[in-house]
């Protein structure tokens, strides 16, 4: 390994102050080989799980050292999971968000064009990751993500939210069965298509998931706007995976902490 990972970090969260640890990391600085160069987090990939456990490690130590890794069995749904004082981190329950307001806890989200989010109240110490793909997104992760804040304590003109690198409009063409399921469950998701090849459409997901949070109430959401599909070297990308028919693909952390 001679690379550092490649870590892209949210200034909005940045700005929260010291105590908010955060990343969206990328595939670089990991210990995998070949198609999972290299630092593959895809517990579900056919990669050598030696080396997928040593990539956790690089990525807790890049972001949060002296932490623990709470992570999910990720399901495209909209369950949102709250790990209070007595949770067990070495647990992996079906979800696709985490809350907490725990010190000793990063949670971690994987993604590979879905889209990452995480969000903080930085005044109240509670912290949020979702992973929202399309399904999630549409049933409402991000609203019970920020609902599950709000449970602990969080006020919700507090809440700031990050979305990470996934795959841009520009790479996510969808056909019109896609596109129909979002304009029936509502009209004004029209907006977040234009017009790709005869039949298809091209998504803007980052768009949506946003316009999905400021729903929730979250007054202040940056977008960091980089397309996992169209930078190989830097992102994993299911979708670029399948178009190169490829055995497999790796998956990406991104990951936040409140620091003790």
């Amino acid at each position: 390994m001679n690379e550092q990972p490649n870590i892209a970090i949210s200034k909005l969260l940045t700005a929260q102050g010291p105590q908010i640890a955060h990343g969206f990391l990328g595939r670089k600085g990991g210990v995998s080989t070949g198609e999972y160069q290299s630092l593959n987090i895809g517990i579900g990939s056919s990669d050598n799980p030696d080396n997928i456990a040593k990539n956790r490690q690089i990525a807790r130590d890049a972001i949060l050292p002296t932490a623990k890794i709470a992570g999910l069995y990720q399901i495209h749904s909209a369950n949102c999971i709250t790990i209070d004082a007595q949770y067990d981190v070495s647990q992996r329950p079906q979800g696709d968000a985490l809350v907490t307001n725990r010190t000793d806890i990063l949670l971690s989200i994987l993604t590979a064009d879905c889209v990452p989010i995480l969000a903080c109240d930085a005044k109240k110490g509670i912290i949020g990751g979702a992973h929202a793909g399309w399904k999630g997104a549409i049933g409402g992760v991000c609203q019970n993500m920020i609902a599950a804040m709000i449970a602990l304590g969080a006020q919700q003109d507090n809440i700031v939210a990050a979305i990470g690198p996934c795959i841009a409009q520009k790479s996510y063409e969808v056909d019109a069965g896609f596109y129909k399921i979002f304009c029936q469950a509502d009209p004004q998701n029209e907006r977040y298509f234009i017009d790709g090849n005869v039949g298809h459409y091209m998504f803007d997901i980052e768009g949506y998931v946003a316009a999905q949070l400021a729903q929730a109430g979250v007054k202040t959401i940056e977008c960091l706007g980089i397309d996992t599909y169209s930078l190989p070297d830097d992102y994993f990308s299911y979708r670029r995976a399948t178009h190169q028919l490829e055995n497999g693909y790796g998956r990406q952390f991104s990951m936040i902490g409140l620091c003790g």
